[in-house]
This record gives C-alpha cells, structure tokens and sequence, in this order.
C-alpha cells in the first residue's frame, strides 16, 4: 500500500500504473474466453469424483466470482475509478477471489478418488492462467500467483505418494510465475515509452499552444498599437503643424494644445501597458517587496482624480478606515510603484466609465491585508462582461465605445497584484455599477521606507531656489526635464553623459544632482558612486537616480549612492516631489566641501 500511496503521488508512476491496470482489465475478455471453454472440461471430469456434491460448491464460487466481476466492470465505467489506489486493490482482490476457487477445487480433489489427479492437474492449469492474467501488474502477480498456486501444492504434496504430480505442479507454478514476471518486465518498458510518447506529445501541444498564443498576443498588440497610435500622432501632427504655421492655419488654440497633449499621455500609457503586459506574459515581470503607506497612497491617487471626476460633475470620495490613521507603525508590504499603476488605472476607468453620480473609494484593514475598493455607479458589466473585461486585448463593446486605451489596465492589474501577493477582484451589476477590490498583504510591524517616490504623485512646491545638475544624454528627454525644472522655478546645467557630470560636479557647487540610468561614457551608478568617493563640493549633494528599468535597476542605483529613485517617463507632479523629498533629507551641517 505505501509503495501505491508513492506512484499516486509521483505523475510519472501514477501514468505507469493507469497503463498496468488498463493491460489487465483488457485481459478479461480473454479470461471469459478461457473460463467458457473449460468450465465444460471441469464439470466433465468432476462427474467421476466420488464426492460430485462438491461440484455445487465449486460452482457457487464462480457465480459470486463472476458476480464481483461484473461489479467491478461496472465501476470502472464511473468517475470513481479515476482513483488509482482503490482501483489497484479491486483488481488484487479480483484475483484473490479467483485464487480462492482454485484453492477450492484443490479441497474439492483431496476426496475426488479416481479424479484426483485430473482434478488437482486442472487447478495448477488454474494457477498458471491466475499468474498469467495477474502478469500486467507486479503487486497483483506477487500477491494473487502464490495464493493460487498453495492449494494444488498443499493437496498434491499432503496426499498419498508420490508426489509426481506435486513437482509437477511445482515446476509449472514457478516456470509461469517466472514467465509473467518476464511478462510483467516487457510491458513496463512499454509503459515506459508509452508514457514519455505521451508527456512528448503533450508538451508539443503545449508548446504549439505557447506558440499560438504569442501568435496571437503579438496580432494583437500590432492591431492595437497601429490604431491607436495612428489616431493620437495624427491629433498632435495636426495642433503641431497649426503651431508651425503650416497650411496657413491659425496658431492652435488652448483646448487644440490640451487635446494634443491628452493624445501623447494616452500613447504613452498604452505603450508603457503593452511593454508591461508582454514582459508579464513572458514571466520576466518583476514586483519588489517595500513597506510603505497606504493610506498617502490613496489620498493622493483620489487628489489627483477630482479635477476629471469634477469636470464630469462626478463625486468623488474617500474613506479610510480609523485603524489605519495614526499609526506608529505598520504598512503594506508591496511594490508602491505597481500598487499606484492598479490603482491609479482602476480609478482612471471608474471616472472615465461613469457617466453620472458618484466614485467611492474605501481603504480598508482586513485581518492580515489590506483591502482597496472602487466602487462606481457607472453602466455595470454582465458576469461575461467582466470576465471579457480581464482578458488582455479585449474590451467591452457595450461600454468602450468611443472611450481611449489598449484593453490591458485590468488584466495587467490582475497580474501585477498576484505577483504582489494580493488578489484582485471584481463585482458588478448591469445597470448599478461595479466594484473593484485590490487586496495586498499588510505587516502590523513593518516600518515604512521612503526612498521610492512616485512618478505621479501630487506635485509639492520646492522650498526654495535650487541649483540642479542633470545628466541625460537624450536631448528630447533633457529638454522636457529642464522645462519641467525651470516651471517649477529651479536653475538648470546639463550634462550630457555621467563623466561631464563628475567633471562639472567637481568645480562647481550644486543643490541637488540627477542622473540619467543609462549613459555613453560614463553610467549613472558609476556617476554617483564617483561622486560620493571624491572630495569636492557635492559630495553629500542629494542625488536622484532617474531609471525607466525594474527594482533591480532601482537598488543597483541606490547602492551606488544616490538617495531617490525616480522612474521614467517622468511628468511635473513626479518632479516636484522628488526635488521636495530630496530637499527635506537630512544633510550634516558641516561645509559639503568637507571630507566626510
């Protein structure tokens, strides 16, 4: 039984034992086949035993065997005997019942007189065809061929002599236990192949499955990203042709500028969900595990979505819960970035799906988690609806008429938040509204970190003036950085790779320093661990590391170093938070130009 318990639970033996099994249920046409044509045989030779009357025993062995049998044909034929173990024992006992005729017949010949022998010669021809129909499974030929083969031996070798016919019946027994052993071993070695024939065959479909799905995926992406990238360049190739006085146009209009401008973030939100949604899919996605506020979180996602809810004439509100305001310590244990792409892309759909009333969402503690729901009362999804809604590259046709976006939002949220740990879920009503609940793990004495900022947090004014040295050697990318930098009311020195950084780093004082990820000459690790190994006036400079890859990237950065992660692309409210926490860090009082 333990050595049955272990193939059940090996795949591999389990496969292996279905084949044994099937082998011996396939013999039993045969068996019948055998029985039939010597039943005759046996009831002709018993008429001339002194003791006939047995005879009636005999035969109601083989009616209450024959009995058993087709109860257990029967049952094969039911969802039970999917289980392996069960079935192996019915088909040990099966032979067991047929060993205990044989024994019978031996009993029955000890006082057969004159038939004897023929009787006794008839059950050994019994125990050869026991080991050979038990041969296809190992345990049953261990277990039912002895069994079978005691009775004629205990009656030939317990009678008068000699004992001819016992080593006879000696001889017989042990060649056919050592035949079906044989037996037994060849067809293992084709259960065996049959096995890795059927795990190769069923990993090439699932290869080829692979294979269509990507076929699929990339049909998909490519459909996806020709229209909406055709449709958003040609809004902003028209206000930038208006702008440059094309065709005699007039300049365009503010509404012209804000629309263009609407088209690039929509293109870039779906570029960046596509990138994410590929990577996940190919299972190189990566979440890194950081403590960190839920409740800021939240607030500020809700702040930033007022002005679009309140421009729709929606209402939308907060509510968190009492046990996690004030706290000392305890946070969510979860990637903050991804956590704000969830929820930043659930609230975005609740104001752009809903039409009239109102948004809700509540923060709530929830045993070992924290649970995150937005509730809207907007058209409400069918169940088929919602389950259309979580597949990639599919969307709702009743809903996203005329509605912006890649089809991606809920099924990456779906995957970046197992990756987390969490769970989201969904719940919705035709007519109502729906409601989406993200649930992430939640650590009662975790403390919170705050070296992650986000990219699209609330923007906070700078404390003051600040000098800053940027290093990017994009141009495009440099540009936008120095306006966004200037708008906020800061002066600007590029550098256009980490080693002019250093250079400029070295003979100028500056307030704070950030550095491009990824750079010719000279990297921005490699720039900032520089800085912080040289003497000079910026070596205790704030330093922040601007990267557009994963939390790899992001530690490589600040162990190099610098002392905030900024990731790409960048917007104003990312900007100005990351210069604000940069100039409330702590920095000793000492001259920077001190060694420290």
């Amino acid at each position: 039984m333990l050595a049955e318990r272990r193939q059940n639970e090996d795949p591999v033996g389990s496969a292996q034992l279905a084949k044994a099994l099937d082998a011996q249920a396939a013999l039993l046409p045969y068996a019948l086949g055998v029985f039939a044509v010597s039943l005759p045989l046996f009831v002709w030779v018993a008429s001339f035993a002194t003791n006939s009357i047995w005879m009636t025993a005999s035969f109601a062995i083989f009616a209450i065997n024959w009995g058993a049998f087709y109860l257990a044909v029967n049952w094969l034929r039911d969802d039970g005997s999917q289980d392996l173990g069960r079935r192996a024992r019915i088909h040990v006992a099966c032979g067991a019942l047929w060993a205990l005729a044989v024994a019978q017949i031996s009993a029955f010949a000890a006082g057969a007189g004159p038939a004897r022998e023929t009787l006794l010669m008839l059950a050994t021809a019994g125990a050869v065809l026991c080991a050979f129909f038990s041969a296809p499974y190992l345990p049953a030929l261990l277990i039912v061929t002895p069994l079978a083969a005691a009775g004629p031996l205990i009656a030939q070798f317990t009678g008068p002599a000699p004992h001819a016919g016992g080593e006879l019946t000696w001889g017989a027994t042990a060649l056919a236990l050592a035949l079906a052993m044989i037996h037994n071993r060849t067809l293992r070695r084709q259960h065996d192949l049959a096995v890795d024939h059927e795990h190769l065959v069923h990993e090439r479909l699932r290869v080829l499955e692979t294979a269509e799905r990507t076929a699929r995926s990339k049909s998909d992406i490519v459909a996806t990203l020709s229209h909406e990238i055709r449709n958003g360049l040609t809004g902003v190739t028209h206000v930038l042709a208006a702008a440059a006085g094309r065709g005699g146009r007039a300049a365009p209009s503010r509404e012209q500028l804000n629309a263009a401008l609407d088209a690039a973030q929509d293109l870039i939100a779906v570029l960046n969900a596509t990138l994410d949604s590929e990577t996940a899919e190919s299972g190189r996605l990566s979440v890194e595990r950081q403590a960190f506020d839920p409740v800021r979180l939240i607030q500020d996602l809700v702040l930033l979505e007022k002005p679009h809810a309140g421009a729709k004439g929606l209402e939308l509100s907060v509510h968190i819960d009492p046990l996690l305001l004030g706290r000392d310590r305890g946070a969510t244990v979860a990637d903050p970035l991804r956590t704000r792409q969830i929820m930043s892309n659930l609230l975005s759909n609740a104001v752009k799906y809903t039409v009239r009333g109102r948004i809700e969402v509540r923060l709530e503690l929830r045993d070992d988690h924290v649970a995150v729901e937005v509730a809207d009362t907007g058209p409400g999804l069918s169940t088929e609806e919602l389950e259309l809604a979580f597949e990639p590259f599919r969307r709702v046709e009743r809903t996203g008429a005329g509605v912006n976006g890649a089809g991606l939002g809920l099924s990456l949220s779906r995957q970046l938040s197992r990756l987390m740990g969490g769970a989201l879920e969904a719940s919705s009503a035709l007519g109502v509204g729906s409601c989406f609940t993200l649930r992430l793990p939640f650590d009662p004495l975790a403390e919170r970190a705050a070296h992650e900022v986000s990219t699209t947090a609330d923007p906070l004014g700078a404390p003051r003036i600040m000098r800053v040295l940027i290093a990017e050697d994009d141009a495009l990318n440099a540009a936008m950085l120095r306006a966004i930098l200037e708008q906020l009311g800061h002066q600007v020195v590029h550098a256009q790779n980490g080693r002019r950084a250093v250079d400029l780093a070295g003979i100028a004082e500056f307030d704070l320093l950030m550095l491009d990820g990824r750079m010719p000459v000279m990297d921005g690790p490699a720039a900032a661990r520089a800085l912080r190994e040289r003497d000079g006036p910026n070596r205790r400079a704030p330093i922040i590391a601007m990267i557009d890859g994963d939390s790899d990237e992001a530690r490589e950065s600040l162990d190099a170093g610098a002392d905030i992660v900024l990731r790409k692309p960048v917007s104003v409210a990312g900007v100005a938070r990351a210069v604000a926490d940069a100039a409330a860090l702590e920095r000793p009082d000492t001259p920077r130009i001190a060694a420290a």
